[in-house]
């Protein structure tokens, strides 16, 4: 079912499944409403033309499940897994020590970036220890606990007259999900724009 409020899907284009994990002990227990996933699917419906099929999960910061359910989204065939929640230093935050764990490559430079977007508003970022995995061929990233820097990270900073500043980690996304044997990603370029070489870019909506 399509949220009323997000663009409709472009059928011409790959259906995706995308696995989304909000990892917070106290929103898994219904201690307080989640935010994440919600944030997740909004920002992900605007950004990109393909049909999407969420595979949603809710889970306390245990290592293990956290893992667990990783390994399982990839095996359920996402080609992209987003977490949300548990990348700081407090003793529960454990998603990048649970992500690396069921690595097979990692990529530096996505956590790198969204340090740097985040810099940007506060200087506390630093303190933040996203990372990012390929697992077969899915990619695994680990995005920050807040909406607003959920959307900041992977959308990256505009100025006043829209012009992007500083790119978001999401313009890398649909190139590495090519070169790792998954579906073709097309994002709206008004949103989020992608980027491919030229000899990349096959486009279905075309």
């Amino acid at each position: 079912m399509t949220d009323a409020n997000l663009p409709t899907p472009d059928d011409r284009c790959d259906t995706l499944k995308i696995g989304i994990v909000s990892i917070s002990d106290r929103a898994s227990s219904g201690t307080y409403e989640d935010k994440g996933l919600p944030a997740l699917r909004d920002w992900l419906g605007h950004a990109l033309y393909n049909p999407i099929h969420y595979v949603a999960r809710l889970i306390p910061d245990e290592q293990a499940t956290i893992s667990q359910t990783l390994i399982e989204l990839v095996d359920a065939g996402c080609h992209l897994v987003l977490t949300t929640g548990g990348t700081g230093p407090a003793l529960r935050d454990v998603t990048p020590e649970a992500t690396l764990a069921v690595a097979h490559k990692e990529m530096p430079g996505f956590g790198e970036q969204m340090r740097q977007v985040s810099l940007k508003f506060v200087p506390t970022a630093i303190l933040s220890r996203q990372v990012a995995v390929v697992r077969d061929n899915s990619l695994i990233i680990n995005l920050p606990g807040q909406p607003k820097s959920i959307q900041e990270t992977l959308g990256g900073l505009k100025d006043a007259q829209g012009k992007q500043q500083v790119d978001g980690i999401f313009a890398a996304v649909p190139y590495c999900i090519d070169l790792i044997g998954g579906p073709y990603m097309e994002t709206r370029d008004d949103f989020c724009k992608g980027w491919r070489p030229k000899t990349a870019v096959k486009s279905k909506r075309v």
